[in-house]
């Protein structure tokens, strides 16, 4: 019995037209020895989310300096689908990316793209995996600018200027904005490591947004004589208990 291989799905995002009109022309002759279909292309990180939810690639051309959303965070959303898409950076020549990359064994095709380099790609792209989203985090110094969720088969973003809190519960991360909750599966470590510059932690399970802090106030304790400190964010009325190992915090913002 035969076994056809489907075509390789592929999927272009890069906010310049004319590269992508170089990807797609290279695309079509790539084509007449390897079996792939173009599925779409993006100008922008965001909107190939949008499109990657509701369309299937097995390749993603993905250029590294874009505005909004670089490609490096595009990639690490794109792992949070259902069947990630293997990721092909595209680059002008970045001594330090390149390097990153090589050490990483992550793939990638400096600009201008050569057809012959491009073919190598898609080929090994076949066999290959996506990568893990803390590798890709290695690769930059700069956190994210949203966080993400698939729900619903969706990838739906959360604006980091957005975020009040997150809260360890469980196995699960409390993302808290002032209009809704999302549930993270990721590290409460990791993401203070991210965003150092603006988050503090508050208790061993939270970290709360520093550009939030409304104020702070001392709760009597029903049940005994106690008193505990309590901090409060700009537009939330629930008050998130401060631990006695963070209250260094209240003289640092008061």
């Amino acid at each position: 019995m035969t076994v056809v291989e489907l075509p390789l799905a592929v999927f272009i995002v890069d906010d310049e037209p004319p590269a992508r009109n170089r990807l797609k022309d290279l695309l079509a002759d790539c084509a007449e020895q390897l079996p792939l279909t173009l599925v779409g292309e993006s100008g922008s990180g965001v909107e190939a989310l949008d499109k990657l939810s509701e369309v299937h690639a097995d390749v993603v051309l993905v250029d590294i300096r874009m505005p909004q959303m670089d490609g490096i965070e595009l990639a690490q959303h794109l792992n949070k689908l259902h069947k990630p898409p293997v990721i092909i950076f595209t680059t002008a020549y970045d001594s330090y990316a390149v390097n990153a990359f090589e050490q990483r064994a992550i793939d990638y095709l400096l600009k201008p793209v050569r057809l012959g380099r491009l073919f190598e790609a898609l080929t090994r792209a076949r066999a290959a995996v996506p990568v893990r989203s803390e590798i890709l985090q290695e690769l930059t110094p700069e956190p994210r600018k949203h966080l993400s969720i698939h729900e619903r088969g969706k990838i739906v973003l959360i604006p980091i200027e957005q975020v009040l809190y997150l809260r360890a519960e469980m196995k699960y991360i409390t993302v808290r904005t002032v209009e809704h909750e999302y549930l993270l599966e990721e590290s409460l470590i990791a993401l203070e490591k991210e965003f150092a510059l603006s988050f503090v932690r508050v208790h061993r399970n939270c970290l709360v947004a520093k550009a939030e802090i409304e104020g702070f106030e001392k709760i009597a304790e029903t049940d005994t004589s106690e008193a505990h400190w309590a901090v409060k964010l700009k537009g939330l009325d629930e008050l998130l208990p401060i631990s006695r190992r963070q209250q260094a915090i209240i003289k640092e913002f008061t």
